[in-house]
């Protein structure tokens, strides 16, 4: 340890500005003393010029819904007030009667996997202020009928619809068990990767329920330990299909509620294939669904009649990769269709027919369009957010149906995203950058002008300026293979460019993601500028096959996950490592889930670069993950075993010569705990020394109590020590 006179030091503290002497610490940022208010649950109305947003105070438990005039901003009333209905343990979320007279209500809700929960549901009637109860039993996704009379919703498995008016419930469905048969409802892998949980859905006439059935009996199960339910461990059994195993059988079906009969829909000659996406369409007797097969790069969109149950291919499309599934299939009045596509080289808007003929091209450039917000059919405009300003930035368009008149409404540069009104005359702009908190402003759809400031933040940036926090400094990193890549880096405040710094390294990586981002600062954010104020240099890149630079960008890792995204990690390593300031010697990396898989990638196959490494939750096997993400990127390991085993951590275990530090949540439903379990083991066989932890009980996020704080405590010291 060196001696420095006593006298220097207060010497140092004296000409130091006081703004520069508060620190960050590790109880601040997970104690919530850094959050941004937001505006909660924020809804736009369908039928008048209003939107609703959720004011909940977590601490009392009480919530309410109030409702704005979208024009003024003013706040026109309260829809319904937690406190004043006991039944209510506050309000978790809420849904609107397609006439907006009546709202679901969840509350005293049961997380089960990352989307899904089960609760218990209250109807609530705006006008008589009445609240009854949609099921005595927590139940999951209920919906209104396009008629407002009914609501389905989906228990232990079944379908039921309760009719409003008479208060009872009828079962739709009698097949549903436990890991066999689930219907409306998804299975796990199709929840976790194609992100949607509700897999059943009403026409606009309210007569028919379209459904998908998982039929997951051939599904192989997944057992995780629960400690902390009693003197034993108590086993959680579910199905989760691994690459290259069985998936769930899935079939489509249509209930008619009047005639209370069910119809299964013959879509084809499919075999092993995925409904990813059903929508009924504008006609209400015309039903969309999508499906794909198994190696997923093989699209069809598919017209079905209900009352027949004949099904038509209206739109195929083809990737030489894969194909990402989205939600931005929309319906216009005369069933014509806007779809996304990345057919060009880059995500794009296309208005095809009703019977599947493109009309055109909408949007077209070197950029990506990366959020559809609507179409409005009085001016034949259509709204959308893009990367059009820089791949790190968001802005709101507007463009004409034809592809023309294309106006950028949001002038200012960072990350802009928009909830527009029923009438599209209004957005709500939600803004922030990495030096600006989120605002929320009030602007005209037409020409984007600011109309009022909702809320900013204002009392946030006041406080965060006694810490004198670092920036976050946007750069590009060309490596010696001349791959341009996205990057920042956050200095030291008393940054010296004479002195020698470590380096911490953080990224993600995954097919698709981002970090470099300009947008407002999160929790790990904190995390680094307060490991740059005790010294560091904190770095992220994001490497190919990240995404919003086009598909040849993010598909080159196509089969062979972890083999460029972790040449591009240890290039940039190297670059960063030959600047005057940084000390090559002294360069570690971190990453959670797939960054884990990189991290550990990292100081393995790059273990004459990297000191340390930090991997939470990592997949240190593709053979260990599921099905439908990994075939997506990798096909199954059967026709791929080298690109499955060429870039697996667990494989590469005897490189290791810095310090790593594994994680892992022993109830990680998503990225098994097995993963960590078998790459200690291959570890201890290869008398490598390392450090881990295992949270008990915890999922894949590791979170719940203090569990957070003591996390980051560990990887703190942990970067401190050996870093």
């Amino acid at each position: 340890m060196k001696y420095i006179k006593t006298s220097i030091i207060l010497f140092l503290l004296a000409v130091m500005p006081v703004s520069a002497q508060q620190k960050i610490t590790l109880q601040e940022i997970w104690s919530g003393a850094f959050r941004t208010e937001v505006m909660d649950d924020l809804q736009a109305m369908k039928n008048t010029n209003q939107y609703t947003v959720l004011n909940a105070n977590y601490k009392t438990g009480v919530a309410q819904i109030d409702l704005y005039d979208f024009a003024t901003l003013t706040k026109t009333g309260t829809l319904i007030d937690s406190k004043n209905h006991k039944e209510l343990k506050g309000i978790d979320s809420y849904t609107f009667s397609p006439d907006e007279k009546k709202i679901l209500i969840a509350t005293n809700s049961d997380q089960i996997f990352r989307h899904s929960f089960v609760a218990d549901f209250y109807i609530y009637d705006i006008a008589s202020k009445t609240l009854s109860k949609l099921s005595d039993k927590k139940v999951q996704e209920p919906t209104f009928s396009a008629d407002n009379s009914k609501v389905a919703y989906g228990y232990d498995n079944n379908l039921y619809i309760y009719d409003i008016a008479s208060k009872v419930s009828r079962q739709i469905t009698n097949d549903g068990k436990k890991n066999s048969v689930i219907n409306g409802i998804t299975d796990w892998v199709y929840e976790e990767e194609f992100s949607f949980v509700r897999a059943y859905d009403w026409n606009a006439a309210g007569d028919k329920i379209a459904y998908i059935r998982f039929d997951e009996t051939a599904v192989p199960e997944f057992t995780m330990e629960v400690y902390d339910e009693g003197l034993y461990p108590v086993p959680h059994t579910f199905k989760y299909p691994k690459a290259g195993e069985k998936n769930s059988t899935v079939s489509l079906h249509i209930y008619d509620v009047k005639a209370n009969t069910t119809k299964e829909i013959k879509l084809g000659n499919y075999s092993d294939y995925y409904i990813p996406r059903i929508k009924w369409t504008s006609e209400a007797q015309t039903l969309s669904a999508q499906v794909i097969n198994r190696h997923q790069n093989d699209l069809d969109l598919i017209f079905v009649d209900a009352n027949t149950g004949a099904a038509k291919v209206v739109l195929n499309e083809k990737d030489k990769a894969y194909i990402d599934i989205t939600d931005n299939l929309t319906f216009l009045k005369d069933n014509s269709f806007i779809w996304t596509s990345e057919k060009d080289g880059f995500n794009h808007i296309y208005h095809y027919n009703k019977t599947g003929k493109l009309v055109n091209q909408i949007t077209k450039g070197p950029w990506e369009v990366t959020a559809y917000y609507g179409f409005d059919e009085k001016t034949g405009n259509i709204f959308y957010q893009s990367v059009e300003n820089g791949s790190i930035n968001r802005d709101v368009y507007r463009i004409s149906l034809n592809g023309k008149n294309k106006t950028r409404l949001t002038p200012q540069t960072g990350t802009n995203a928009a909830t527009f009104s029923p009438n599209f005359q209004y957005f709500i702009n939600t803004f922030s950058s990495a030096t600006q908190p989120t605002t929320y402003t009030l602007n005209n759809a037409k020409d984007g002008k600011l109309v009022k400031e909702i809320k900013n933040n204002e009392a946030l940036k006041t406080k965060l300026e006694k810490y004198s926090l670092p920036a976050k400094e946007f750069m590009e990193v060309t490596t010696d293979k001349g791959n341009k890549l996205n990057a920042w880096m956050i200095k030291p405040k008393d940054f010296d460019p004479n002195k020698k710094y470590p380096v911490f390294m953080y990224q993600y990586s995954g097919p698709g993601s981002q970090q470099v981002n300009n947008e407002w600062h999160g929790y790990d954010d904190y995390w680094f500028m307060m490991l740059a104020q005790q010294g560091y240099i904190v770095a992220c890149v994001d490497g190919r096959g990240t995404g919003y630079k086009g598909a040849e960008f993010k598909k080159v890792t196509y089969k062979q996950l972890g083999k460029y995204e972790v040449e591009d990690q240890i290039d940039a390593a190297k670059v960063i490592g030959k600047y005057n300031y940084v000390d090559a010697s002294r360069i570690g990396i971190f990453g959670w889930s797939y960054g884990g898989f990189m991290s550990s990638n990292c100081i393995l196959k790059g273990n004459d670069v990297f000191k340390m490494a930090i991997a939470v939750a990592p997949v240190t096997n593709w053979r260990f993950y599921d099905s439908v993400y990994t075939e997506r990127y990798m096909q199954t390991p059967q026709e791929n075993a080298s690109g499955y085993d060429d870039n697996s951590p667990i494989n590469h275990v005897k490189n290791l010569k810095g310090s790593y530090l594994l994680v892992h949540g022993s109830a990680d439903d998503n990225v098994h705990v097995q993963n960590t379990m078998l790459m200690v083991e291959a570890l201890v066989q290869a008398n490598k020394q390392f450090d881990w932890a295992i949270y008990p009980d915890k999922n894949h996020g590791i979170y719940g109590g203090a569990t957070r704080l003591q996390l980051y405590t560990k990887m703190t010291n942990f970067i401190k020590e050996k870093l």
